[in-house]
């Protein structure tokens, strides 16, 4: 099993906290993203083009079954529970069969709304709490993950 970042839009907070877990557990873990992000010697990092889309599209081509996502993109979130990947953003909310159709389907009506100048306003904090929920659905993806590889 590895772990495949989404790392252009997950917070510093959120991608240090996997790392840690990562190397505790002895894990693989990739980073993609469209620029060089920082991390450590134990990361790997997948620089892709600016093309739109390619740092999405080079964490499905990586993404294997039983793997785990870290990712805000729902679009690209749907692409990996199709592959039978776990997936999470970096608020701790979890992405399955069960809820990405969805999940996905709220996220396009929020894009419609906002290309048509109705845009809802959004919360950018990302502090204590974000973070303690995502370390906590983090815990329990890995112990699930962990079960399914076994």
């Amino acid at each position: 099993m590895k772990i495949l970042v989404d790392a252009d839009s997950c917070p510093k907070a959120a991608r240090d906290l996997v790392l840690r877990r990562a190397a505790k557990l002895n894990l693989r873990i990739i980073f993609a993203a469209n620029r060089p992000i920082p991390g450590s010697d134990a990361m790997e990092m997948e620089i892709c083009s600016g093309k739109e889309n390619s740092a999405d599209d080079r964490i499905v081509e990586l993404a294997e079954k039983g793997d785990l996502a870290v990712t805000r993109d729902v679009p690209l979130a749907k692409r990996l529970v199709e592959k039978d990947v776990f997936a999470l953003d970096d608020r701790g909310r979890t992405f399955n069969k069960e809820n990405i159709n969805e999940i996905l389907s709220l996220r396009n009506f929020t894009v419609g709304l906002a290309d048509n100048g109705l845009g809802i306003e959004r919360t950018a904090n990302y502090g204590k709490k974000e973070l303690k929920t995502f370390a906590d659905s983090l815990e329990k993806l890995l112990a699930k993950a962990a079960r399914r590889n076994s």
